[in-house]
């Protein structure tokens, strides 16, 4: 008997550690990521132990609250990931960047890439962060999604990063407001004169 009810994948947050844990899972990700055209910052062939390198070297922004990553599970396999990069800058505490939003191929078309994305919003809203930004291949599926899930087109950059097979592509960045900015602290009020 069907309840109606379409499954939902649990997204969990990831500690450093856990990150280190899943580093083997999360480079076989990312190398399935590179090698179905994703432009995620890398070439094809992507090195499976260059992929769990690049993992490993982001636990101390975890560890430090710098990034924060979250994943969906396939049993022990990692079918989906998305990091949320928080500004450093004193200025900048309002925003953060979404950033390696990857779905295994063979786990695509079924919302997942949503999912992992509207994980990371809240993700996001929950921590104080008012404007998030991101930037993706122009013409990709990824830029669907983000368009579809009510991200703003910035304006694109002709040849800003090189596709997987090597080739020069131009780059849509986007934006999306979380809501208002909260409330600043006026501080003390003058003193009267």
């Amino acid at each position: 008997m069907s309840t109606g009810l379409a499954y939902v994948p649990e997204v969990i947050r990831l500690s450093a550690g856990e990150l280190l844990d899943a580093a083997d899972a999360l480079a076989d990700l990312m190398v399935d990521t590179v090698a179905g055209g994703a432009s995620i910052g890398f070439l094809h062939p992507l090195d499976r132990e260059a992929a769990v390198r690049w993992w490993r070297a982001q636990a101390p922004a975890v560890r430090e609250g710098r990034l924060s990553v979250r994943v969906v599970r396939d049993g022990e396999r990692i079918t989906g990931t998305v990091g949320v990069a928080f500004a450093d800058k004193p200025n900048a505490r309002h925003r953060a960047e979404i950033v390696k939003l990857m779905v295994h191929r063979d786990a695509r078309g079924k919302g997942l890439g949503r999912t992992l994305l509207t994980a990371a919003e809240e993700a996001a809203a929950g921590a104080g962060v008012t404007l998030l930004l991101l930037d993706t291949e122009t013409g990709s599926p990824a830029e669907t999604l983000y368009r579809s899930a009510g991200w703003t087109v910035i304006g694109v950059v002709p040849g800003h990063a090189a596709d997987p097979g090597g080739t020069l592509r131009p780059t849509t960045f986007l934006y999306k407001d979380l809501g208002p900015v909260p409330a600043q602290d006026p501080g003390p009020a003058p003193a009267a004169v």
